[in-house]
């Protein structure tokens, strides 16, 4: 187990490293926004990444709902907390691209208040994980996870439900929402860089979710030996 976690380790070094080479060094510098164009490169991904989690831990929670197995639930756990980690990181990194672009920090646009939205239903979903012993909280939780899921399209498709300062999709969304060559090729790197840390860094807290698992059901299966000696 160290050593997978070592060389997990290095993976997602590297790969931090790689795409900020590509984000500041090769990619080219857009004409109207600037240097500071070059947050959409960590903006989109970590965005793309959440809702990825986000669906991981939407089909694992149906999953427990079904067979009440401790894997799929550990899988739920593991994939909100990344997903939570993601989001953060897109509600961060969207008012710093906004106040040189837009002049403000945050505007109560459709697009940000229904990421806002998602981030606080799935951060109350780990509360609800944590604050909480036994079994029926995972059952609630995983309710909460199938009903909380809802707001990942809408997130979505808020920019083409409704009229935002959010600029439309890169791709497929619009006369406007291209990017040069230089730019996608960049851009499909970091999406794919920032998918794969997403993935290990989900697979790394879901080893830790099971370790957590097996301690629990040893600790409860010595108390109860100890309660019948």
């Amino acid at each position: 187990m160290k050593k997978t976690l070592l060389l997990s380790g290095i993976a997602i070094i590297v790969l931090l490293a790689l795409t900020s080479y590509e984000a500041l060094m090769v990619a080219p510098t857009e004409q109207t926004m600037g240097d500071v164009q070059r947050i959409f490169y960590y903006h989109v991904p970590s965005g793309w990444v959440a809702g990825l989690c986000f669906l991981i831990n939407f089909l694992a929670s149906a999953y427990y709902l079904w067979k009440k197995t401790p894997g799929s639930d550990a899988l739920a756990a593991a994939s909100a907390e990344v997903g939570v980690v993601f989001c953060s990181v897109l509600l961060i990194t969207g008012p710093l691209w906004a106040r040189p672009v837009w002049g403000i920090w945050w505007t109560w646009d459709a697009r940000l208040t229904t990421t806002l939205v998602l981030w606080l239903i799935y951060v109350s979903y780990l509360m609800l994980r944590r604050l909480s012993a036994g079994g029926q909280p995972q059952v609630l939780a995983a309710a909460l996870a199938i009903f909380g899921f809802a707001d990942v399209p809408i997130v979505y498709f808020s920019i083409r439900w409704f009229r935002t300062q959010h600029p439309s999709p890169v791709m497929g969304g619009g006369e406007n929402s291209g990017l040069a060559a230089p730019m996608l090729h960049v851009f499909l790197f970091n999406l794919a860089a920032f998918t794969v840390m997403g993935m290990l860094y989900m697979w790394l807290r879901y080893k830790l979710q099971v370790a957590e698992q097996q301690l629990e059901s040893a600790h409860a299966q010595a108390a109860l030996t100890g309660g019948n000696a």
